[in-house]
C-alpha cells in the first residue's frame, strides 16, 4: 500500500509525467523542487540531498534494475525511509 506522501512525491518528480521516474528525473526534480517540496512537508528537510544522494535513493529503489521507477519501487523505499509508513 502506497502512503499518499509517497504518491505526491511521486508525482511532483514525474516531470515528464510519464508514470516513471529516470535517475535524470529524480536528481533534477529533487535539486529544483525539494527545498520548495520540504517547505510544504511533503518531503522531510535532510531528504533534499545532493545529485549522490539522488542517485543513491534512485539505486534503493529500482529493485528490478531497469533504470526507472514505478510509484511500487519508489514507495517501497521513501515510506520506509521517511516513516511514512
Amino acid at each position: 500500500m502506497t502512503s499518499d506522501k509517497a504518491r505526491k512525491l511521486f508525482e511532483a518528480l514525474d516531470l515528464d509525467e510519464n508514470g516513471t521516474l529516470t535517475r535524470e528525473e529524480v536528481i533534477t526534480a529533487l535539486r529544483a523542487k525539494g527545498p520548495s517540496l520540504a517547505a510544504s512537508g511533503d518531503l522531510p528537510f535532510w531528504g533534499v540531498g545532493d545529485a549522490d544522494a539522488s542517485s543513491a535513493l534512485f539505486d534503493a529503489a529500482d529493485q528490478n534494475g531497469d533504470e526507472v521507477l514505478t510509484l511500487e519501487e519508489f514507495a517501497a523505499v521513501v515510506d520506509r525511509r521517511f516513516g511514512w509508513r
